[in-house]
């Protein structure tokens, strides 16, 4: 206990510089997937996909991103065993930032998009596991964990499969692909609108003390959808083009439709994401932020400093701002090549499967939603589509995330355990 007395503003300060770099982690990896599928079917370009990631993004971390957040996430450490020595937790929450932040960092100095959220997971049950006892690690959470690397993208992927196999098969196998595209098309605007509207209700209004029940959720978001519907037929009649014109040219007209739309769902994306993963970086901070100035008190909730969630905020930007274009690169260009169309397919199905998971309780990584939704859109045009590089690399990189944030944050933990007992 004297050691929080006598090192707390240290602790606080040294969990601050690693809470930004694990923020700057998740900006630089995770953002991807808000907006990797708007730059491969160049709906947007990289710069402007930045930039509006960055709006959206800081919009969500600093507005929804919650005043209250769970110490430590997922639930996956029994806080009764750092009662009496509440330093080991201090230790164990800045070891984990350190440890999923520079994991985060070379992973998207590689291209590669992992999970941010099984990053952190990692490294809290290495440090607890091995510095405090296997005992206090919820093992029923990370088998939970371990089985979303195969459920959630299989989910989205399939999603993502029959959206794109519904819109060849209603507008672009047809001979008058416009014309259907015009009777078709304010359909998919309102399911993007209704999910969508879902996504931003349970996954970024909730951290702003709205509480909407699941009920009126649905029935707002169903007003939503039908308005979305509505406008976007009044919009797409309005678009002329020369009924003489070829199929190709046709094509063209429908792609850019899809185009407007991917933008907008790329928007509802970043800010559900930004009001929901910020608690990666920030949850670990807070609970550091609130023993040490609680004296050694653990509450299984802590509220945040006023200074938290815009740290976080402006950790995500920059990440995102610096490094960004390497993740959004994978995602949009690497694993297959994607049009207006077949990225709205993806995204939609990856905002689909959040709605179900946020629903149904089922752990999720947005990253491995999206490189399945985009994988099932691939597939949707055979294994030939598919870069098999990319996606065995991609593999590659989830599978070895909890074992290296584990291995990284054990050393971390031991060290700065050795710097503040010595």
């Amino acid at each position: 206990m004297d050691i929080l007395t006598t090192y707390g503003f240290m602790l606080i300060v040294t969990a601050a510089v690693v809470g930004f770099l694990m923020a700057w982690g998740i900006g630089a990896n995770d953002v991807a997937n808000a907006m990797g599928t708007s730059v491969g079917s160049k709906a947007l370009t990289i710069k402007q996909a930045i930039f509006i990631a960055m709006i959206f993004e800081f919009a969500g971390a600093y507005l929804a991103g919650g005043e209250v957040t769970s110490t430590i996430r997922k639930g996956i450490v029994d806080s009764a065993y750092f009662v009496d020595t509440p330093e080991i937790l201090v230790y164990g929450m800045i070891a984990s930032l350190l440890a999923a932040g520079i994991w985060l960092v070379i992973a998207s100095y590689l291209g590669w998009p992992v999970s941010t959220t099984h990053s952190i997971v990692g490294a809290i049950v290495g440090f607890a596991a091995v510095g405090v006892s296997a005992d206090s690690v919820e093992w029923g959470q990370v088998v939970g964990i371990v089985g979303s690397w195969i459920i959630t993208p299989a989910i989205s992927g399939f999603l993502a499969y029959l959206i794109f196999m519904s819109a060849q098969r209603l507008i672009f196998d047809t001979d008058t692909p416009f014309a259907n595209a015009k009777r078709y098309v304010p359909f998919y605007m309102a399911l993007a609108g209704f999910v969508m509207s879902l996504v931003t209700i349970k996954k970024g209004l909730k951290h702003i003390g709205l509480h909407i029940g699941n009920m009126e959720g649905y029935l707002i978001a169903l007003a939503i959808a039908v308005a979305v519907g509505v406008v976007g037929k009044l919009y797409i009649n309005r678009i002329q083009i020369d009924q003489e014109a070829n199929r190709k040219m046709q094509f063209a007209s429908v792609e850019k439709v899809f185009a407007i739309l991917m933008v907008v769902t790329a928007c509802c994306m970043a800010f559900a994401h930004g009001s929901n993963d910020v608690a990666n970086a920030i949850g670990p901070l807070a609970a550091v932020v609130s023993v040490v100035e609680n004296h050694g008190e653990i509450a299984s909730k802590a509220k945040l400093a006023w200074w938290i969630l815009p740290l976080g905020a402006v950790g995500i930007v920059m990440g995102l701002a610096i490094f960004g274009h390497r993740v959004i690169q994978t995602i949009g260009k690497g694993i297959t090549h994607l049009t207006p169309s077949r990225g709205f397919a993806a995204e939609l199905a990856a905002a689909t499967t959040v709605v179900v998971a946020s629903g149904t309780g089922l752990p999720i990584s947005t990253t491995q939603t999206l490189v399945g939704a985009v994988l099932g859109v691939g597939m949707a045009r055979g294994i030939a589509a598919l870069n098999l590089g990319v996606i065995r690399n991609i593999v590659v990189s989830w599978v070895v995330t909890l074992p290296i944030g584990a291995a990284l944050s054990i050393m971390f933990f031991f060290m700065l355990k050795g710097i503040f007992s010595a």
